[in-house]
């Protein structure tokens, strides 16, 4: 790479890094806060709450590198050109693929980038997302019962607690199960813990008793404690069998499916095209830096406006992603669409490096065309006339 190709290389890198970070950041800022729920309502940890919100982080850095890396392009080139030295490398002779080069550079790295996160990393940070979820989910005392109120459950059990004192610590407590038929146990204890021990949750009554009615009979027996502990798993139903999502399973596991599963067979074009939209994700920043480079890698003098230019740059990034969702919806809906998947930023490539390299030609015959039309336009006026 040469002096001026480094130089160039420095300013895109620069200015992709600050956007990368600062978007990243910012919009991650905007997702932790939604997830505060997880420390105030449902009593998590602080180190779960920014694990949670920090397997976002792959997802927000596939959305947003490519959006980068074509805001870090535009900046470079209107800031070579605002200092003319465009201009001045068009007039030493450089071509343009010489000053593509160091722009094509970034773009491949960004393309590796955005490509292993979405094959590798992605898949595994939304099935540990999944996961997390819903162990709090589960969490028993955190998301079902709720202060002062009587919470029955669908197995036969009535839980209540008067109010949350310190630490999370349950005062007031009042159990009821019937899960058995004919046989009634109630659970009174002035407070109690939830405590996990070898990995299974457990509530830790103290200075309480259980009042327990035997079966045909209206005797009951009174057992008071000082501590008793029950196992929380029986207040809740039993878990189903987590069944995980297209985007939440591996490359491999889209690429080799078990063709058996139920869920494969109801959700086999969602599988299709999760698979491809991540074989493809790669060509976008490609796509993005040449549109980019087609809209701004001309030379110009400051009289000449660049707006037009940024503003159909914009446009043709906007069409391309709506372009590319369409072809990954069809591709759920059919085989036969999963071409249209690359072909979307594959022709947005070609396009733009027809005009990168042939845009005198391309303007040319542009400018035949308008005129052949207008041409076509005047004579019938004149016939008329």
């Amino acid at each position: 790479m040469t002096q001026i190709a480094r130089y160039i290389f420095r300013i895109a890198a620069g200015a992709f890094l600050a956007c990368l970070i600062g978007l990243t950041g910012t919009i991650w800022v905007t997702q932790a806060l939604r997830e505060l729920d997880l420390v105030t309502a449902k009593g998590q940890t602080v180190l779960i709450f920014l694990f949670v919100t920090g397997l976002s982080l792959p997802t927000l850095v596939v959305v947003i590198a490519p959006v980068a890396l074509f805001i870090a392009a535009l900046y470079a080139l209107n800031r070579l050109n605002g200092d003319s030295e465009l201009i001045v490398m068009s007039a030493a002779g450089m071509r343009p693929r010489s000053i593509l080069r160091p722009f094509l550079t970034l773009a491949l790295a960004v393309s590796a980038l955005v490509g292993f996160i979405t094959i590798v990393v992605m898949p595994a940070s939304f099935q540990e997302l999944r996961d997390v979820i819903t162990r709090v989910r589960g969490d028993f005392i955190a998301n079902v019962v709720k202060e002062g109120q009587f919470t029955q459950l669908d197995n036969g059990i009535t839980f209540h607690f008067r109010e949350r004192g310190p630490g999370g610590t349950l005062l007031g407590l009042f159990i009821q199960d019937r899960r058995e038929a004919g046989k009634t146990k109630v659970y009174l204890a002035e407070r109690g813990n939830a405590i996990d021990v070898d990995g299974q949750s457990y509530l830790a009554l103290e200075r309480g008793s259980v009042h327990q009615q035997q079966k045909d009979s209206r005797d009951s027996s009174i057992l008071t404690f000082a501590r008793y502990t029950i196992d929380l798993a029986a207040f809740a139903p039993p878990d189903a069998e987590t069944v995980y999502k297209p985007r939440e399973r591996s490359t491999t596991q889209l690429l080799f499916p078990d063709k058996s599963e139920g869920y494969f067979k109801l959700q086999k074009g969602r599988f299709r095209a999760e698979l491809h939209d991540r074989l493809s994700s790669w060509l976008y920043p490609l796509a993005l830096a040449f549109i980019a480079f087609a809209a701004l890698g001309d030379p110009r003098t400051t009289r000449q406006g660049r707006g037009v230019a940024v503003a159909g740059a914009v446009l043709s990034v906007i069409a391309l992603r709506i372009a590319g969702f369409a072809a990954t919806s069809a591709a759920a809906r059919s085989a036969g669409a999963v071409a249209a998947v690359y072909a979307v930023p594959l022709i947005a490539i070609a396009l733009s490096s027809l005009i990168i390299f042939h845009g005198a030609a391309v303007r040319a015959l542009g400018t035949r065309i308008a005129r052949a039309l207008a041409g076509r336009r005047r004579g019938p006026r004149l016939a008329a006339g």
